[in-house]
């Protein structure tokens, strides 16, 4: 899996990027197994399309459309063959904190349109004109959905007495 054009072999990139890419499927799936199956895939698709690439600079928010593709093919392939759909399989890692078991029900009750340019930031680093352009929206909307996003996990969090006490001083 060499492929190299430009200076930055395609073995630079994932080893940058692979454990990004990870994170992020395993925030599209919320399975391992399957979050591996889509990186495997996408990687597999980036690979041979990587002599293609013009720009070297994008190749991280390059690999990430392609595992959020990639993820959508196939939860469209195991719909259309009856197969489990991830938004049904819920993984919960013993290790994890309360808090942490918390906050990825947070995430996951978030609509997809806040949800999804949260990750790319959080998981994936990614500035706003660069999430604007993997989600092909305005970098604009992406601010204001990233605030939305934000309002929303605040108010799924917030323990109910510390809501009632914000409530009191506004």
């Amino acid at each position: 899996m060499n492929a190299d054009s430009g200076g930055v072999s395609f073995d630079d990139a994932v080893r940058a990027h692979a454990g990004d890419l990870f994170r992020y499927a395993y925030w599209l799936t919320r399975n391992r197994q399957q979050a591996e199956d889509v990186v495997q895939e996408a990687l597999l698709r980036g690979w041979r399309a990587f002599p293609q690439v013009r720009d070297r600079a994008a190749v991280k928010s390059w690999l990430f459309s392609i595992v959020k593709n990639e993820f959508h093919r196939a939860t469209a392939q195991d719909a259309r063959h009856g197969g489990v759909d991830a938004a049904e399989i819920d993984v919960i890692d013993e290790r994890s904190s309360p808090f942490a078991v918390e906050m990825r029900d947070a995430l996951m009750a978030l609509p997809v349109s806040y949800a999804e340019p949260l990750a790319l930031q959080v998981l994936g680093g990614f500035t706003c004109a660069e999430i604007a352009r993997m989600l092909e929206t305005t970098e604009g909307a992406v601010m204001t959905r990233l605030t939305r996003a934000r309002q929303a996990l605040k108010r799924l969090v917030l323990p109910a007495g510390a809501k009632e006490r914000k409530g009191e001083r506004s």
